[in-house]
């Protein structure tokens, strides 16, 4: 906002002249921690920031700066800085104005507003900001208008809002009276088809028995509490932000862009520290730190290995084999690779036939195992085995632990998927489902069950099931010539995501290939699926839309699973049946890296662990399970183990036989 000419330097001093000397420096507040908006000193007046005052209440100032008369204006040419036709000068300056604000450069600030002539906002910004933080509603509103909301539906919800905070606070002040006043005049008029129900919840508020039950029923901290600062930030999704500036713009505008350095960093896998992030460099994540040397190989399993699982501490490893059982390692991860005891703690013999899925309980005590169709329950502490259950009639292909504890899901190949108690004992059971279940995965809200799955039978009404309604994304229904409905081959296999309290349908979609493996990311919004041949789905929960497919591994008559991982579950990996393992970025699809190190035959299943965020295992047709992590100096490891840098051997720790290959760049030693 330009400073008029007419407003001259001598008129803006002489109309401060009666400002009484502050002695040094300062913004003065009152009890309340609310700022008087002026700097008192060199006999002129200056408003704080519209960021934070320093006890972290918002500032009351924010208006028309009154400038010292010392101070020239300085006119440039042009409109624009930097040469870059989108960089307005008036909106930088006037950036850089609240920014020295918000971090306490008063008088830089206003010395700035008299050189540019540019005016952070209008003194009616000021004053509507004042208003709303000291509760003076009745004088808020009139402003609105002044300040660009002219749309009616805007209107309606701003005062909608504004009376919805007064009545809150009536409440709390026990004003109940007065409140019903509030509700009947000033939120009922004003109320929109879409806002009625909200209205019903805050007229059954009054029924709160004192001020702590209200703020806990309402979701709100209350009058004394960040409340106000809340409806001021909610109020400026309604005022143009050329005239009311977004609080701490400039650090939103720098938040965004270490987001942006942050997913475009396609190594990226190091904690969000001040330390990894500088205004004077862009974000870059070493090559080197990522995990892509093998730094153990466990070998105990005597035929192929089919699946690992990292428990939630990251200090355990199991993995399941086709040798009929399934181990308990013990992974030290507070040592240097080369001192790290890599130990085979419990073999889990007790199982009748090849053991094909795993999944530890939330507080890592139990392992749970499928074998054929019956579920093993095992004490992780003893190696014990605990319950065997036999509930399904076909192979168990899917064992997900529920994020709160409170049970697991088994999903099979008979189409059911059953859920269960931390005991074993069976609690519901979805029978007939429309796939065979080849897969299935919980997302970390608790939100939705996807499961993935082959010989898709459409329900007896095409677009319901029996446990809801599907949002059905299948081909038409075609006749075979005998009056038979007969579905097309390309929709037999399926992903199926489900409501998990209610157990409907939310979507169903057909695929083209057979469906081996899924994963969610842990901010429940990505489902990772395998799908053959040769291609890896990456779906977007939210939107129902296929976001990504990840290429180049080799996947066509094996099960093949993959996993996210990184710090920010950034990465895709893969096994594959060329004996690699494979690294993605996630949101960029960009293949990072090719690992090579596995024997003959598929690399079958890979895990991040969830504690130590550079380190991931994988396993393989070739009766091994390597353990992989960020490079090392061949030479110090050796050296570490005070072996000959040209003899390296194997090395037997505890009870399973480890070796410890050291390697350098993209080889094995």
């Amino acid at each position: 906002m330009r400073i008029p000419e007419s407003d001259n330097n001598s008129n803006l001093s002489s109309s401060y002249d009666s400002i009484p000397e502050a002695g040094p420096s300062c913004v003065t507040f009152d009890k309340a921690g609310h700022s008087n908006g002026i700097n008192k000193e060199n006999g002129f007046s200056t408003p704080v920031s519209n960021g934070t005052t320093p006890n972290g209440s918002l500032s009351m100032g924010n208006g028309l700066a009154k400038h010292n008369s010392s101070v020239t204006r300085v006119s440039l040419p042009g409109t624009t800085i930097y040469d870059d036709p989108y960089l307005d000068r008036e909106e930088f300056v006037r950036l850089v104005i609240q920014s020295l604000r918000d971090v306490g450069y008063i008088e830089s600030a206003a010395t700035l507003e008299a050189e540019s002539g540019y005016s952070l906002e209008a003194p009616e910004v000021s004053e509507f900001r004042q208003h709303i933080l000291r509760g003076a509603w009745a004088d808020a509103e009139p402003l609105l208008v002044q300040l660009g909301v002219t749309d009616t539906d805007a209107l309606l919800d701003t005062r909608f809002l504004i009376g919805k905070q007064k009545y809150l606070e009536l409440l709390e002040a026990r004003k109940t009276t007065a409140a019903l006043q509030v509700l009947r005049n000033d939120l009922a008029p004003y109320s929109t088809s879409s806002e009625q129900e909200e209205l019903h919840v805050l007229s059954s508020l009054m029924m709160c028995s004192d001020p702590e039950d209200l703020r806990r029923r309402a979701s709100w901290d209350g009058a004394s509490g960040t409340s106000r600062r809340q409806l001021l930030d909610d109020l400026q999704h309604y005022i143009p932000s050329s005239i009311m500036i977004p609080q701490r713009r400039f650090s939103t505008l720098l938040t965004q862009s270490r987001e942006y350095q942050r997913h475009r960093c396609l190594y990226h896998n190091s904690p969000v520290e001040p330390s990894s992030f500088s205004l004077f460099s862009d974000h870059t994540c070493n090559k080197e730190s990522f995990p892509r040397i093998t730094t153990t190989i466990l070998e105990v399993h005597s035929d192929e290995v089919w699946n690992v699982a990292w428990s939630h501490d990251g200090t355990h490893l199991a993995s399941a084999s086709k040798d009929k059982t399934a181990i308990i390692w013990r992974i030290g991860l507070e040592a240097e690779p080369s001192s790290r005891d890599c130990i085979a703690e419990f073999i889990l013999r007790d199982h009748p036939y090849s053991v094909g899925c795993l999944a530890w309980s939330l507080d890592d005590s139990i392992l749970s195992t499928s074998a054929d169709h019956l579920i093993l329950l095992w004490d992780t502490k003893t190696g014990v085995l605990m319950k065997t259950l036999e509930n399904h009639a076909e192979t168990v292909s899917a064992l997900v632990w529920l994020p709160d504890g409170s049970g697991f899901m088994s999903g099979s190949l008979d189409r059911k998927i059953v859920l269960w108690d931390m005991e074993g004992e069976l609690r519901e059971s979805w029978n007939d489902i429309a796939i065979r279940v080849t897969d299935a995965a919980v997302t970390p809200d608790m939100r939705r069950l996807v499961a993935v799955g082959m010989g898709y039978t459409p329900p007896p009404t095409l677009g319901t099931l029996s446990r809801g309604h599907v949002r059905d994304a299948s081909p038409p229904i075609v006749s075979n010539g005998n009056s038979n409905p007969m579905v097309p081959r390309s929709s037999e296999n399926r992903m199926i995501i489900y409501d998990l309290k209610t157990g409907q349908v939310e979507l169903s979609v057909h695929m083209e290939g057979e469906l081996t493996s899924v994963k969610i990311s842990e901010d429940s919004r990505y489902a990772l699926i395998n799908h053959a041949p040769d291609e890896i789905h990456l779906w977007d929960l939210e939107e129902f839309r296929l976001a990504r497919k990840f290429t180049g591994q080799r996947q066509g008559h094996h099960v093949i699973r993959s996993c996210f991982g990184g710090i920010d579950g950034n990465f895709v990996i893969s096994g594959s049946e060329d004996r690699n393992v494979y690294v993605w970025h996630r949101d960029t699809g960009a293949l990072l890296e090719v690992l090579e190190g596995h024997g003959e035959g598929s690399v079958n299943s890979v895990a991040w662990n969830p504690r130590n965020k550079r380190m991931f295992a994988s396993c393989s047709d070739d009766n091994t399970i390597r353990v992989w992590e960020a490079p090392v100096s061949a030479g110090e490891l050796l050296r570490g183990f005070g072996i000959p840098e040209s003899e390296p051997e194997m090395i037997g720790k505890g009870k399973g036989k480890v070796k410890q290959p050291w390697a350098y760049n993209d080889g094995v030693l």
